[in-house]
């Protein structure tokens, strides 16, 4: 499928959605924000470990949590799975049903399966598309792909 061959039924509601990234490594941030920006996304709040995505995630009022995460996998101190998990068992009842769409270069299919089973429906590897991308957020968010 190419780019040009996807696109969101209502993009004036992406337009709307924050999004929080979540990656060790800031060329990677830099390129899952321009692959979001593609879809009419830019809103971005972004964090460079698990640990500072948590904190920053509860810290925020309501109205300013994002309304999805792309979260990589693996990162030193808190990695992927580690926020995933304090996310679905969080305090903060808000913040337990944030979709979160992983990312990763691993192909383990143990590793899928536990990000599955802490509640992480979407997982995408490395490198991914922009209708990659577009997909896993369509779907994330409740939007209808044509």
């Amino acid at each position: 499928m190419h780019s040009a061959d996807v696109y969101l039924e209502e993009p004036e509601k992406c337009t709307s959605l924050k999004a929080l990234i979540i990656d060790d490594q800031r060329t990677m941030r830099r390129i899952v924000r321009s692959l979001l920006k593609q879809i009419g996304i830019s809103s971005f709040i972004e964090a460079g470990d698990g640990a500072a995505a948590l904190k920053m995630i509860e810290t925020l009022e309501p109205d300013a949590r994002p309304d999805f995460v792309i979260c990589d996998l693996h990162m030193d101190g808190m990695d992927g799975l580690e926020f995933c998990n304090k996310v679905r068992l969080n305090r903060i009842e808000a913040l337990r049903d944030i979709p979160i769409i992983v990312l990763t270069g691993d192909s383990d299919s143990l590793i899928r399966s536990v990000t599955e089973q802490i509640g992480i429906g979407t997982i995408l590897s490395k490198p991914v598309s922009a209708p990659e991308q577009q997909q896993a957020v369509a779907g994330a968010v409740g939007f209808s792909l044509q």
